[in-house]
């Protein structure tokens, strides 16, 4: 079961925390995918970012679930 994360006084829901690991994961991923030029061959750049991000974020939740 998830619980709040008290950080500084302030009680926050564990999914902010595991959207903004998934953020900090997307980030080297869209950087090399910048760099090989996958984001050249997609159609729609912000829509393929955010699929990416999804999916990470999608990992994130279902594996701090198993632990």
């Amino acid at each position: 079961m998830y619980q709040e994360v008290n950080v500084l006084g302030v009680y926050l829901a564990p999914i902010v925390l595991m959207m903004l690991l998934a953020w900090i994961i997307t980030l080297p991923i869209h950087h090399v995918s910048n760099r090989f030029g996958l984001t050249r061959r997609v159609w729609h750049r912000g829509l393929f970012n955010l699929c990416i991000y999804i999916s990470v974020l999608s990992i994130t939740i279902v594996s701090f679930g198993v632990a």
